[in-house]
């Protein structure tokens, strides 16, 4: 398979503290990747430093194409859409609105209406929500409305940090049908940061755990998943 994304020598730094140390991975054109470890261990920081969202230093490269130091809104436009943890939405616009937003530099009214019908298919809630506050929807709800808005962007690649953070488990479960929905049929590589590591290790097919900034293991989800400190560590048997 072909890299979408390559990722060598990753070091990020937050004024004068180092965050990430030569971190070193790469992710397949369809491949869903999935970035474990601890509390601190770095994961969100990965996923602002692919976005230049932070200082780093190293290489990174979308397609073969190096991205390291280019504005973010250029990575956007790429096709790498974020979906931060804690949601982001525009809680005093529409469910409408938000989507609209993502999706305004394209002006192609019948392409962003045929992208619309699509988001809606995926998440049949939000259409029934159309015309209300995102402040007002559940958590659940603004998780879903937050990967719609992703998907505006017309993404290759989306990067999903703690996507489950403060949901139910029904609705968790709900949401990684539709992530994997997404995967397969709009063909969206996916880089994902979660907590639940059982959770992201069933979802992904390959995985890395950071501890402490560096890359401490790798390999495909099945091997990562039945390694006993992993197990120990993060799954919790």
């Amino acid at each position: 398979m072909v890299a979408l994304l390559e990722v060598n020598g990753l070091r990020a730094f937050y004024g004068q503290t180092q965050a990430l140390y030569d971190v070193a991975f790469a992710l397949e054109q369809g491949g869903i990747t999935t970035l474990l470890g601890a509390n601190g261990a770095g994961k969100t920081t990965t996923l602002r430093a692919i976005c230049n969202m932070v200082r780093t230093e190293g290489r990174v490269a979308f397609d073969g194409q190096p991205i390291t130091g280019r504005a973010t809104e250029s990575i956007v436009r790429l096709g790498v859409a974020h979906v931060p943890e804690g949601r982001g939405t525009f809680t005093t616009l529409t469910v409408e609105e938000n989507l609209r937003i993502a999706a305004y530099t394209r002006g192609r009214s019948a392409e962003v209406k045929r992208d619309l019908d699509q988001v809606f298919e995926y998440f049949p809630r939000l259409r029934e929500r159309i015309q209300q506050q995102a402040g007002t929807l559940s958590g659940g709800e603004q998780q879903m409305l937050a990967v719609s808005r992703a998907l505006m962007l017309r993404p290759r690649l989306m990067l999903l940090d703690e996507p489950s953070f403060g949901l139910a488990p029904l609705i968790v479960q709900e949401i990684f049908r539709i992530l994997r929905r997404i995967n397969e049929e709009s063909k969206v590589s996916m880089l994902l940061v979660e907590q639940n590591a059982a959770l992201a290790l069933d979802l992904a097919d390959h995985a890395y755990v950071l501890e402490t900034g560096r890359v401490v293991m790798a390999g495909p989800s099945s091997v990562v998943k039945n390694d006993e400190n992993i197990r120990k560590s993060y799954l919790g048997y």
